[in-house]
């Protein structure tokens, strides 16, 4: 029987740590949504496949999670893994465990199965309209801040979406809270999105994806990423205030707090900085402690995040 923890180690250590975190059954459910996200990113990203190539496939991904078929998913992960998108090892296991991985997600309680698949197609039809864009290189190239936040949407603030409705599946607490969660559920997906690529903007420029516009100053780059965040935190601090369970709240919690800190440092030193790992476990530890004493992660913004605010 395949190990989907595994699967997830070898494809996402950051994900490994956190997703764990959640409480049952959301954990599982979560954890087969990124093995899924992972699936179409590793198409979008594809540096050996033609731009052709790329949407064949993610259209073929989404005509199967609409349609249980044992057989072409069968197919698919060996013509996918006999004439691979990437050299990552860990993606490439997860290809040749593509079988394995939708029979799991067929296996879903329905609920949950139409949140998943439904957010994750949505996902995938805006990376084929996306690499469609590409140029004959196979370079993407955002026209402005709009576009850029439209590119933000579709591979991070649907994530956002989709965790929160699972969020809310399983946790009748939130009830109050589900208006504010989903107003800013595409800004928490977004803001983090945005620290990705600010961080990794010399990389990617190299491995021909150029995601900050031309033209547009980085210092406006830097100002949608901490107004997202502070949205992130609004909505992690609603999470705490309407009695999420502690899994929900650390699960959330700790990737914003360390975009905050790696916001921060990029924008003193520059693409590529990062924080470092005592920095990790100190930001961790303090997220521990507070949630410990049953203190607010965000008491600043806690009159802002009651259910009955303004959404």
């Amino acid at each position: 029987m395949t190990d989907l923890q595994d699967l997830l180690v070898k494809t996402s250590r950051t994900f490994a740590m956190s997703i764990p975190l959640l409480p049952e059954p959301t954990c599982s459910e979560v954890r087969l949504a990124y093995l899924l996200f992972r699936i179409a990113d590793t198409f979008e990203d594809s540096t050996a496949w033609s731009r052709e190539r790329r949407v064949q496939a993610l259209e073929r991904f989404i005509a199967l999670l609409a349609a249980p078929n044992a057989d072409e998913a069968q197919r698919l992960g060996r013509t996918w893994t006999e004439d691979p998108p990437v050299d990552h090892d860990g993606y490439l296991e997860l290809l040749a465990e593509f079988p394995a991985v939708m029979a799991a997600f067929w296996e879903l309680d329905d609920d949950a199965r139409e949140l998943v698949r439904d957010h994750t197609a949505r996902t995938a039809e805006g990376m084929a309209g996306f690499v469609q864009r590409m140029d004959d290189d196979a370079c993407l190239l955002l026209e402005d801040v709009d576009d850029l936040r439209r590119y933000c949407y579709v591979v991070a603030g649907i994530v956002g979406e989709m965790l929160t409705e699972l969020f809310l599946l399983h946790s009748p607490a939130l009830d109050d809270s589900a208006p504010f969660l989903r107003a800013r559920a595409r800004a928490f997906g977004e803001g983090l999105q945005l620290v990705n690529i600010l961080k990794d903007s010399a990389t990617d420029r190299v491995e021909g994806r150029r995601y900050l516009p031309k033209g547009v100053e980085r210092e406006e780059i830097f100002a949608l990423a901490r107004g997202d965040l502070r949205e992130a935190a609004t909505y992690v601090q609603a999470l705490q205030d309407g009695g999420a369970p502690r899994g929900v709240v650390e699960f959330c919690a700790l990737p914003v707090l360390l975009a905050f800190a790696t916001l921060e440092r990029v924008e003193e030193e520059g693409p590529g900085a990062k924080i470092s790992r005592p920095e990790v476990f100190s930001i961790a530890q303090a997220m521990t402690e507070t949630l410990d004493t049953e203190q607010p992660l965000f008491p600043a913004l806690r009159q802002n995040s009651s259910p009955t605010a303004s959404s």
